[in-house]
């Protein structure tokens, strides 16, 4: 095991599974410790046990500021700070405009905006007397490009841009970083059962959820000291390099 993050606290919301799962075990990994955040009790609990006495899970609700504000108090009781927030849950839904109603919007924006800023407000303090701090925040290349029939999706994580710079403006001058990460086409539970055929990236294949944990590791790390207010691709190249594959 490396120690890139010893010492450090994280909370990872959105972390029983999937992406937020591999966060939370690479934090471990590298020698931080974890407080794993979701809805999914069951799962979260299992994951708090595989991981050991570096885990540990809360019931969060990201919509819930109470939530937000017990998670962590269970950071700074259990382990002594916070100095990682990574807001990593969301959701996904889709609709073209004829069909996509008020309630589908509503929802979306509420757990992949509202939720990511309750987080921060939450954590601010912490993060602020524990510095240095990072916060990351998982957008997606939807918060980059714009893709018919998902409105609210990318309204969403293209709003995550917005907040994570402003954030990181205003919490500069106190040791807190803030960054977003776009990862493109991960396979994962969420992605699990959908036709993926028109995502494909010139690198020729979907993401692997560590390739992501990769750089919330590099992020959350003091490594990345200098880099604030930023945009992270994850994608294969679906962004900057489409149109440029060259068969061999």
């Amino acid at each position: 095991m490396s120690a890139r993050l010893e010492g450090k606290v994280a909370l990872v919301s959105g972390a029983a599974q999937g992406m937020g799962a591999s966060h939370a075990r690479e934090i471990v990994r590298e020698g931080g410790k974890v407080v794993i955040g979701d809805i999914n009790d069951a799962q979260g609990k299992l994951l708090a046990d595989e991981l050991g006495e570096n885990a540990r899970y809360v019931h969060l609700d990201v919509t819930s500021e109470e939530d937000w504000e017990s998670a962590v108090a269970v950071a700074v009781d259990t382990f002594g700070g916070l100095n990682v927030l990574v807001n990593n849950a969301g959701i996904v839904n889709f609709g073209y405009l004829e069909n996509y109603s008020l309630e589908q919007w509503n929802a979306i924006l509420q757990v992949n905006l509202t939720g990511q800023f309750l987080g921060i407000k939450a954590s601010r303090a912490a993060l602020v007397e524990y510095a240095p701090s990072s916060i990351v925040n998982i957008s997606s290349t939807a918060g980059i490009t714009g893709s018919a029939g998902q409105h609210g999706y990318a309204a969403s994580k293209f709003a995550v841009r917005g907040l994570t710079k402003t954030v990181a403006a205003e919490l500069a001058g106190k040791n807190v970083r803030a960054n977003s990460v776009h990862p493109g086409t991960i396979k994962t539970p969420m992605t699990e059962g959908m036709d993926l055929s028109s995502l494909a990236a010139p690198i020729r294949r979907i993401g692997e959820d560590v390739e992501v944990s990769k750089l919330v590791v590099y992020l959350a790390s003091d490594e990345s000291g200098y880099s604030t207010g930023s945009e992270y691709l994850v994608d294969g190249g679906l962004v900057n390099c489409a149109g440029a594959v060259v068969d061999e």
